[in-house]
């Protein structure tokens, strides 16, 4: 089992030594709250998309998706109501200078234990640029803080080319920016980061329902990719807590080694943006249902994810130290669906003719899946080093390979072996996997 005292720090280091996850600009001494993914953490992480996208938009027939641009009109923010809105209630302690966020300190600084601090006063979270080579109050624009926004003010746009009717969804994956005042807790909260979202487009009073839908179908999301369902919880919003937006949320959240934290969202949006959006730029975004003849805005219900939030608690979830003959190891229990790599090639030996096949074997699975090719160490090492870094499968080529063409398959899991053909290969792997 894997430790809990100091799995966190367990994570980090293997996401820094494998190179899933880099300090950014860690060459000039890194850069507050920024990470670069390496060459596993970005396999990793397109596979978190690439499974979100999977289950809401290429298995349903009611979602489609965009990609819409980070940069936009402002009067987008303006109506939305993040330029007025979007902000965290910010102290400064007088005895060492620090700054923090109200809600998060208890009237005590963190730094030196002071309750000397001033007045909380508003900091608005969206960071500003400007447009052009001018920099004026009329060339001010945002990175967006949030990918919805982008859905909403295609709503008409997708309606009329995609053809559909509520119910139905834009999904939509890409990244957002948040100046947070107090990032921290290695990818769970940072300033870039990357969203998963969907607005479900229902008509008027269908919203609960769809609401309690989408809850339940994203709770099953997370534990159908491994993660343990009692380290996850559905906590519904009191009324204190909702945004101005929202006639109810819910927050999947997940055991993380400090505490509960926030997965996801669901929430119930109403009609608050197209109306805001209507009201600001004239356009009437609504609905026609030609059957009835009714006219009505949509209501909306939004399942909101983080994509690198989502990948750091399936690493969480899937770190294991166990024992195998004799020998610790560190195993990445990942889903099939988010390991880096699926399959990894093993050749027993670096002498030809044994490369030559190896090379073959590699070829046959290249156009499929993901794939390692590693022959240097022994075979126990090189075994040990696709366990720790998630590799469902391993595949070895043997000097026996050479004469009864076949090879060995290892379960990372189980550690079990099996000889299987390498006819049989590429349809034995998929099986296997359960792809």
């Amino acid at each position: 089992m894997a430790p809990t005292d100091d799995l966190m720090e367990r994570v980090v280091n293997l996401c820094k030594r494998r190179g899933f996850v880099f300090p950014s600009s860690e060459i000039y001494g890194g850069f507050r709250s920024t990470y670069d993914y390496g060459p596993l953490g970005s396999l990793m992480l397109r596979n978190v998309r690439d499974a979100w996208w999977r289950s809401m938009v290429q298995l349903r027939d009611d979602v489609v998706g965009i990609d819409a641009a980070i940069l936009s009109s402002p009067k987008i923010w303006e109506a939305s109501g993040h330029v007025a809105t979007f902000t965290d209630p910010l102290v400064d302690c007088r005895k060492c200078h620090e700054r923090w966020r109200e809600d998060q300190i208890e009237g005590v600084c963190p730094n030196c234990g002071s309750t000397d601090l001033t007045e909380a006063r508003a900091f608005n979270l969206m960071f500003k640029t400007y447009v052009g080579p001018v920099e004026a109050d009329s060339n001010v624009a945002y990175l967006r803080p949030e990918t919805a926004q982008g859905m909403f003010v295609n709503f008409l746009n997708v309606l009329q080319t995609s053809r559909k009717k509520p119910p139905f969804g834009i999904a939509q994956v890409g990244k957002s920016f948040r100046n947070e005042i107090t990032p921290g807790n290695f990818v769970f909260r940072t300033r870039e980061f990357e969203q998963m979202e969907m607005e479900y487009f229902v008509p008027p009073g269908d919203g609960p329902k769809w609401f309690e839908y989408w809850c339940e179908e994203r709770m099953n999301w997370y534990t159908g990719l491994g993660v343990p369902p009692e380290m996850l919880r559905l906590r519904h919003h009191e009324t204190d807590e909702l945004s101005h937006y929202s006639s109810g949320t819910a927050d999947i959240e997940y055991a993380f080694p400090w505490g509960w934290g926030e997965l996801e969202g669901i929430a119930q949006r109403t009609d608050f943006d197209l109306r805001q959006h209507a009201e600001h730029s004239g356009e009437k975004l609504e609905y026609f249902d030609q059957a009835t003849g009714e006219r009505y805005v949509p209501h909306v219900v939004e399942p909101a994810a983080g994509a690198t939030r989502a990948m750091m608690i399936f690493l969480l979830s899937s770190y294991q130290e166990d024992t195998v003959g004799g020998e610790a190891r560190t195993v990445l229990r990942l889903h099939p669906r988010l390991a880096p790599f699926k399959v990894a090639v093993l050749p027993l030996s670096k002498k030809e003719p044994l490369v030559e096949l190896s090379r073959s074997v590699l070829g046959r699975l290249q156009p499929y899946l993901q794939c390692d090719y590693d022959e240097t160490q022994s075979i126990g090492r090189r075994y040990r080093r696709q366990d720790e870094i998630g590799t469902p499968l391993a595949i070895t080529v043997d000097f026996d390979s050479l004469e009864d063409s076949a090879v060995t398959i290892r379960d990372r899991d189980t550690t079990e072996q099996s000889r299987v053909p390498i006819e049989d290969l590429t349809h034995e792997v998929f099986r296997r996997l359960g792809l």
